[in-house]
């Protein structure tokens, strides 16, 4: 089948990257066309400037005009908000810390969008991912693989951990065996309106939010103690003296009567492990971070310098329903082990570890202690290049 039979139906973002996928897939032969999705009305907490979403469907527009290809516009901010934004509401007043980019490409831009592709012919989607597939047959089947984009300092595989095989049979993305100065580079040749755009930050469709104003939209603010644990707290050596798997992934478990109050918050629900900012605590030797909060007590528990031992742990845990393979064939039985390279959250380099897949979920044994490793976030294992499978961090 030629390129040009081919419909492909590119998420026109408003940005660099998903204007050059679709200069590329043109140049390439298929029958492009552009759909642009507003996700979000709603500007609570949204900070004032942050690229507001009518200014990315004007550019979106302007790149759509400048390759000659159709645009449409769907607006999908009703399953947005009832498949991202109100599980994201959830997971903070459960006191755990979700990732909304890797909740919006699953549920969002690789479903919801999917199906409003499919409506206009759409044989696939495109995206401006740094993120590559790979097709491979194994005893007969076919099976795509997710693998890292080949920019190292852009690589977005992380937020695709969580496709399935049916989603990235349909998705394209065509920059990503490109560089970041490559991309800026051709869409500056095209004369693409998008060449000089910064990139978007913040959660997905919302923008940078100040998240606790964000947040009160539903968890109300609560005041509560900021409780500060000492480095010699005697948990930690009981903790360090663990070797089963199960009890190496246990969160430390703190009570008021560990550590000396060092403050007052507004809201456990507010606040991450590994936070720096935001605490209004001073006059310590070294900057506070949060180690972990409790939402049933409203207590946010914090620790003195960078090495304190309360953010450091060995192991992690995935509950069983919370374990996703993208690649299928390669998912382990219940009493396997297979060591992998992980990262339990953006930009983070691979670590490497061990994989546990128990009668009670899995566990990643890291083979040095991980900073920061935070409920609600996801853990993705990487076998080389290829993203093998991810799941929930739990509590």
């Amino acid at each position: 089948m030629e390129n040009g039979k081919i419909k492909v139906v590119v998420g026109l973002s408003g940005g660099v990257d998903s204007s050059v996928a679709a200069y590329l897939l043109k140049e390439q032969g298929y029958d492009v066309v552009g759909l642009f999705m507003r996700n979000w009305h709603d500007t609570t907490g949204t900070l004032e400037g942050d690229c507001p979403w009518y200014d990315d469907q004007v550019f979106a527009e302007l790149v759509a005009k400048r390759l000659d290809i159709p645009f449409h516009f769907v607006d999908l901010s009703e399953q947005y908000r009832a498949r991202v934004v109100d599980y994201m509401f959830a997971e903070y007043g459960r006191g755990r810390t979700p990732n909304p980019d890797v909740l919006c490409n699953r549920e969002i831009k690789f479903d919801a969008f999917l199906e409003e592709a499919l409506k206009l012919g759409a044989d696939y989607v495109a995206t401006g991912h740094y993120c590559r597939r790979r097709d491979e047959t194994v005893g007969g089947e076919v099976y795509h693989r997710l693998l890292a984009g080949a920019d190292p300092n852009k690589d977005q595989s992380y937020f695709l951990c969580q496709l399935s095989q049916q989603q990235l049979s349909r998705a394209m993305f065509p920059i990503g065996d490109m560089l970041k100065p490559q991309v800026r580079r051709i869409a500056a040749e095209q004369k693409l309106a998008t060449a000089k755009r910064k990139d978007s930050q913040g959660i997905c469709f919302v923008g940078k939010v100040d998240l606790p104003v964000f947040l009160q939209q539903q968890l109300a603010p609560q005041r509560g103690d900021i409780v500060e644990i000492a480095a010699d707290w005697a948990g930690y050596a009981e903790a360090a003296a663990r070797t089963g798997i199960a009890e190496m992934a246990l969160p430390y478990r703190y009570t008021p009567g560990d550590g000396v109050k060092a403050g007052e918050h507004n809201g456990a629900h507010y606040y991450t492990v590994g936070q720096r900012k935001g605490l209004g605590v001073s006059g310590r030797a070294e900057p506070l971070f949060i180690i972990a909060t409790d939402t049933a007590t409203n207590t946010v528990y914090v620790g003195q310098g960078q090495a304190h031992p309360g953010l450091y742990r060995r192991a992690l845990r995935i509950l069983p329903g919370e374990v996703h393979w993208v690649s299928p064939d390669r998912q382990l039985a219940v009493g396997e082990q297979a060591p992998f390279s992980f990262r339990i959250r953006y930009r983070q380099p691979l670590q490497s570890g061990v994989l546990h897949i128990l009668a009670d979920g899995a566990y990643v044994v890291f083979d040095t202690p991980q900073r920061g490793i935070t409920p609600g976030q996801f853990a993705a294992w990487y076998a080389g290049e290829e993203l093998v499978g991810s799941g929930v961090i739990a509590g």
